[in-house]
């Protein structure tokens, strides 16, 4: 007899397809066992939680034996299935901000293992601290540092596959967790009615005061492309900002899990002042330039941003040096061509940075 499929764990895989689960780092399997699991009924926060906690014994058993590579892979892997396991929720419910916090431990493991590649950042803001994590490359100095990060629901180490191939290319990663978003909100009570620009504009104030990082990018995506956006036009300390799946002018899409989402990071459960906020924090063209270098990805499958949604991100370019990459069958965020998009994304910022250290004419 076949198990009817609740219409909860529907929402969910929908919510979080297997192309998105391995472009955040679940292993394969995870994956596949995760959506066999929940369609048989399983919560998807325990099954999630579980296939977490055997990579977590498999990371431990590996560094104990000595192996650390072994170790560093397992651990990044449970890191991502914690990371979806959180996503099960859209309000800050105890059980996860418990899962959330796990995922935190999970990352400092990670980071003590890593000889310094990975270090927790902490920086003062409001009446609390912006989290992130800094992902250097393996020579230790970086020809520039791109500030990463996602929208309402993808934070912090979501992006740890994207800072791992960034570092393999000779750059470094700041993966932000920023108003509204993460152990930010979680911990520190910081919502999306702060200055937004400025808080990012704090991690960029970071990446510029250590000579080691080199010039600082930014890299948003999904709502958070619009935030990349946004402080690239008001601070032109950035040298190169790449948006992906983005609304210029933010609105509540007619999604349950959205608009939920959307309300816990204003700190609010009311429609009206999220709209209010979305407009406050909307980007517009005749008002906002981009001076820098501007690369936006757009995908043609995208079920929440369209083109439209984009354009005002081009039109406000005041530079040649601008380009719009679509994938006509695209997934939101592009997670369906993940290697491919991050390959792009990264050696766009390589050479941007390359025309910075060796401008053209110079010898």
């Amino acid at each position: 007899m076949t198990t009817a499929v609740s219409s909860a764990t529907q929402a969910l895989q929908r919510a979080m397809p297997i192309t998105r689960l391995l472009d955040c780092g679940v292993d394969h399997a995870d994956a596949v066992a995760l959506f066999q699991r929940t369609t048989a009924g399983e919560d998807w926060h325990s099954a999630a939680e579980s296939l977490a906690s055997a990579q977590l014994e498999r990371a431990a058993a590996a560094a104990t034996a000595g192996h650390l590579t072994t170790a560093t892979e397992a651990q990044s892997m449970a890191i991502a299935n914690l990371l979806f396991a959180q996503m099960a929720f859209n309000d800050d419910d105890p059980r996860r901000v418990a899962l959330y916090d796990q995922l935190v431990q999970a990352a400092r493991q990670l980071s003590d293992w890593s000889d310094k590649r990975i270090e927790r950042v902490e920086l003062p803001f409001e009446h609390g601290r912006l989290i992130g994590w800094l992902v250097r490359p393996w020579s230790g100095r970086a020809s520039g540092t791109v500030l990463l990060f996602g929208g309402q629901s993808g934070w912090g180490m979501a992006y740890l596959p994207i800072a791992k191939a960034l570092a393999r290319r000779g750059l470094a990663t700041l993966l932000a967790e920023g108003p509204g978003q993460g152990e930010t909100r979680m911990k520190h009570r910081i919502f999306l009615d702060v200055d937004v620009t400025a808080a990012y504009r704090q991690f960029i104030t970071y990446i510029v005061a250590d000579p080691s990082l080199g010039a600082p990018g930014i890299w948003g995506n999904s709502i958070g492309g619009l935030w990349a956006a946004s402080t690239a036009a008001a601070d032109d300390r950035v040298r190169a900002c790449c948006v992906n799946g983005a609304q210029a002018l933010p609105r509540l899409l007619a999604y349950r899990t959205f608009q939920e989402q959307a309300a816990a990071m204003l700190g609010v459960n009311d429609e009206a002042a999220v709209t209010a906020n979305f407009e406050r924090l909307s980007f517009r063209a005749g008002r906002d330039r981009i001076t820098c270098p501007l690369l936006v990805l757009h995908g043609g499958a995208d079920p929440l941003i369209t083109l439209e949604d984009q354009q005002p991100f081009l039109d406000a370019a005041a530079t040649t040096d601008k380009t719009l990459r679509f994938w006509p069958d695209g997934e939101h965020t592009i997670y369906n061509h993940a290697a491919e998009r991050t390959a792009v994304v990264a050696d766009w910022f390589v050479d941007r940075f390359a025309q910075i250290q060796h401008p053209r004419g110079c010898e």
